[in-house]
């Protein structure tokens, strides 16, 4: 199973903002910091802050801090919203499937994702912050040292 690019994203930037301490990166900041557009880096934001996860100020002194709801969001339910409930196949779509009728492939499939995000469902943002990923984090930030 391959993540979405918004959801890999959000899940670093999450980790990222966990990592922040006192300092409040700005969205273009961190955009920069994790190599990708600003643009794509502003919508996973936005999602982010409608989520509850995130709080972002604007202005002189602003920039991006992470709740304690996003600190603690489980990183299953993170991906479930962001990835959406939807198959890891399309047997419905424009060219339906001629096995659809009697195929046990789409239900191994489905069983296999519920694992894959039940296995994450108990790991918080703040335990994918823990030694060594958080001194990482911190390296690849371009602005101020926070240790």
């Amino acid at each position: 199973m391959r993540l979405l690019r918004s959801t890999d994203l959000a899940l670093r930037l999450l980790m990222r903002l966990a990592v922040a301490g006192e300092s409040s990166p700005t969205t273009r900041e961190v955009a920069g910091d994790m190599e990708v557009p600003y643009t794509h880096a502003a919508k996973v934001v936005a999602e982010l802050q409608h989520l509850g996860l995130v709080d972002a100020r604007r202005g002189r002194g602003g920039g991006l801090t992470l709740t304690g709801k996003g600190r603690d969001a489980s990183v299953g339910a993170l991906v479930r919203l962001f990835e959406g409930e939807g198959d890891v196949v399309d047997c419905e779509g424009a060219t339906p499937c001629p096995l659809n009728s009697g195929c046990r492939l789409r239900g191994a499939l489905r069983r296999a994702q519920e694992a894959f995000y039940a296995a994450l469902d108990p790991v918080t943002v703040a335990d994918m912050v823990g030694e060594p990923t958080g001194p990482l984090l911190l390296g690849i930030s371009k602005g101020p040292r926070v240790v």
